[in-house]
């Protein structure tokens, strides 16, 4: 369909809604509040013709930079419904990495979050060549009122006494599937970062792959919890939006266990590091018990397992499993459902490799982890498990609408509507990236299974290869060792070395607690990390993750810090992608003792 576009599949449900329920939640204090689905339309519709009467012409590029919350949503649709592409900022970006986004994109206007985004924006509005207006979400923000800064709510009233009606209705009219929806810039890993032009076709690519394979619908509950400015919860959210579902919007990262006890979500996007940590969480509490408790907790997860199993693919179930199947769910299965609230049916996962293991203890507990594939450059899915055909260890099947083959060299290459129209002002970067006939190139390393599954085993630019000529993937040997509760970041370090080493953030609450347990003294986490009996404990622990690895992917030597890495540091992405090189200058003194002798 021609003009099929997210602008008018929004107003399509504010339509069917409007009588109906909450869209949206966000918390103030401890207090949720909701906006209905009316108020919804009504406040993108102000903020569109706001922006009309700012003069803001078709085609042009306007940012947000802001963390999760209603108005990101809202202003989102605002901005594609004047026939505009919404170009991504994330929250936690300094001064000095958005201003690059604005100067590259030429945005004329940008919508920020709280004080820390508008005081950014501030250090570089006045010598910015195209920046014009600045939009302030959070009445709480001090700001300097002018005609060109201003509070969303001056906004919406500017757009509430334009008279614009029937010029956003002919805009809206104007949008076709090809247009810009939006800019998304890639983490950047190596690099600087590059603007993925990704048209309103791209993200219905998702939402038709997804509508058909999963179970959801306007009783449907989202957690948004990543980043809105990430392509993996935007294209998320335009899938739940296009089914009347209702959005809780997770403000605060570190609330997250208690955000699941007070909405009981049924859906959430996540990465493999929260998955890993809830893991090891419980892990770390069975440790601690009985060795009854240890074994009713395996016999609980292995039923679990085997009744699940059997419900999927359609078998007969013996009356012996149902039965104990129903005394593993009252003494352990509903224990792990309850601390995510309860009603969780599926998560969705992506980003990096996550574990068969962690995989399966949830799926014995009733929740389907649904890991699939992709990058920022295809919208962002390329694959998927779903419910009713899935292979845990895998990333699952190309989803319908793209193709994806295997280069000779092992590089995944995909193609179709979901891939991205270049990287804005880019073409040789884009031309880079691409194959002649138009497929594009991953960077990724994969492979498929006897039966069409797709399993990658590592980055391109990332495998180590040794001194002694073995290829290592190093996210196969972190996602192992960030199972373990007392580990809080890894990186593998080891290309064109003899063997490889480590860098070990702690995850110090778990070892303070441990310490304290054991009698060692310390003060600071820096204490904790030289403490000899400390790097015993760790040793043991890589040890034992390490047992069935090959020689050559066995960690010899490590260093714990006393200091997490950082997205200030430019050490990871705002989703918890390790930048390799920069960490790697960063820590070079510590790395070059590792090798020493």
């Amino acid at each position: 369909m021609q003009n099929r576009n997210l602008a008018s599949m929004i107003r399509a449900q504010v339509e069917k809604y409007s009588d109906r329920k909450e869209a949206l939640y966000h918390k103030e204090g401890d207090e949720w509040k909701g906006i209905s689905w009316r108020e919804f339309g009504n406040r993108i519709d102000n903020a569109a013709k706001g922006l009309l009467e700012l003069g803001i012409k078709e085609h042009e590029f306007l940012g947000i930079y802001s963390g999760n919350r209603p108005e990101w949503t809202i202003c989102d649709y605002a901005i594609m419904s004047i026939r505009c592409s919404t170009v991504t900022i994330y929250a936690t970006n300094i001064s000095e990495q958005a201003e690059y986004i604005v100067d590259d994109a030429k945005i004329r206007v940008i919508f920020v979050d709280d004080q820390f985004q508008y005081d950014n924006v501030m250090e570089f509005f006045n010598r910015s060549e195209t920046l014009q207006y600045v939009i302030v979400f959070s009445r709480s923000v001090n700001i300097e009122k002018s005609d060109k800064v201003m509070y969303l709510d001056d906004l919406y009233e500017l757009g509430k006494r334009s008279g614009r009606e029937e010029q956003l209705q002919q805009r809206m009219n104007s949008i076709t599937s090809d247009d810009i929806a939006a800019i998304i810039y890639t983490s950047g890993t190596t690099g600087d970062p590059k603007g993925a032009m990704l048209a309103h076709k791209s993200f219905f690519v998702e939402i038709d792959a997804l509508d058909p394979a999963f179970p959801m619908g306007d009783e449907d509950i989202e957690l948004v919890f990543l980043p809105l400015s990430h392509v993996y919860e935007k294209g998320s959210c335009h899938w739940i939006h296009s089914k009347g579902a209702t959005q809780y919007f997770c403000h605060d990262t570190d609330k997250i266990v208690e955000y699941f006890q007070e909405i009981r979500p049924t859906y959430m996007v996540g990465v493999p590091r929260l998955y890993e940590k809830m893991y090891a969480a419980v892990y770390a509490n069975i440790e601690k018990s009985s060795g009854f408790k240890k074994k009713v907790f395996k016999w609980g997860l292995e039923t679990g397992k085997k009744y699940r199993y059997a419900e999927i693919r359609g078998e007969r179930i013996p009356a012996t499993l149902k039965i104990k199947h129903s005394i593993a769910h009252k003494m352990v299965l509903q224990n792990i459902r309850a601390l995510l609230g309860g009603r969780l049916n599926f998560f969705s996962a992506g980003g990096a490799p996550l574990a068969k293991e962690i995989e399966e203890f949830f799926f014995a507990a009733n929740i389907f982890i649904a890991q699939g594939y992709g990058l920022t450059e295809t919208c962002p899915m390329g694959t998927y498990n779903c419910p009713k055909d899935f292979r845990f260890g895998t990333v699952g099947k190309p989803i319908p609408g793209n193709h994806i083959k295997i280069a000779p060299d092992g590089e995944i290459l995909i193609k179709g509507d979901n891939v991205m129209q270049g990287y804005w002002g880019k073409p040789e970067a884009t031309a880079e990236v691409m194959t002649e006939d138009g497929y594009f190139m991953t960077g990724d390393i994969g492979e498929y299974d006897e039966d069409g599954f797709l399993r990658i085993t590592d980055r391109k630019k990332d495998i180590i290869i040794t001194a002694n000529g073995k290829n290592v993937a190093p996210q196969k040997i972190e996602s192992r060792m960030g199972q373990d509760y007392y580990v809080e970041q890894i990186v593998i370090i080891g290309d064109k070395q003899k063997y490889l080493t480590a860098l070990l953030v702690p995850s110090f609450p778990a070892l303070e607690e441990y310490a304290q347990e054991n009698g060692i003294k310390y003060e600071t986490h820096e204490d904790l990390t030289k403490n000899p009996e400390i790097m015993k404990f760790y040793r043991e622990r890589i040890d034992r993750q390490s047992q069935d690895l090959a020689p050559f992917e066995q960690i010899q030597k490590f260093s714990l810090l006393a200091n997490p890495l950082t997205v200030e540091r430019n050490e990871i992405t705002p989703t918890l992608k390790v930048k390799r090189r920069v960490i790697a200058e960063n820590y070079k003194d510590i790395i070059t003792q590792m090798y020493a002798g």
